[in-house]
């Protein structure tokens, strides 16, 4: 996408593909935030039962490894995302700039 933007060929079948590209890139950040929200809830259930026994502690610290990976990974879907919502802005401007 970057070296048609750079080339300035742009198609309308090229701003489908991205609009498309960027709706899964929509649909795998709500799954993960999903699971991050879960993995959050089963982590501060698991601190609440460890403040109780210790034998849940070692459940918590796998689960907040976890979540920190998903915090990652969530982070950098939202930045392509956003990033894929920038190159789409500018597939539009040099779209209408071309019709014109």
């Amino acid at each position: 996408m970057e070296e048609k933007l750079q080339k300035k060929q742009i198609t309308k079948q090229d701003i489908e593909e991205l609009q498309t590209k960027i709706a899964f890139f929509q649909h795998e950040r709500f799954i993960h935030l999903i699971v991050t929200v879960a993995f959050a809830f089963f982590a501060l259930a698991f601190l609440a039962l460890g403040m109780v026994s210790y034998i849940f502690l070692p459940i918590l610290f796998i689960l907040l490894i976890f979540l920190i990976f998903y915090i990652l990974h969530y982070f950098f879907l939202e930045n392509h995302v956003q990033y894929l919502y920038k190159i789409y802005d500018e597939f539009i401007l040099l779209v209408n700039k071309t019709q014109k």
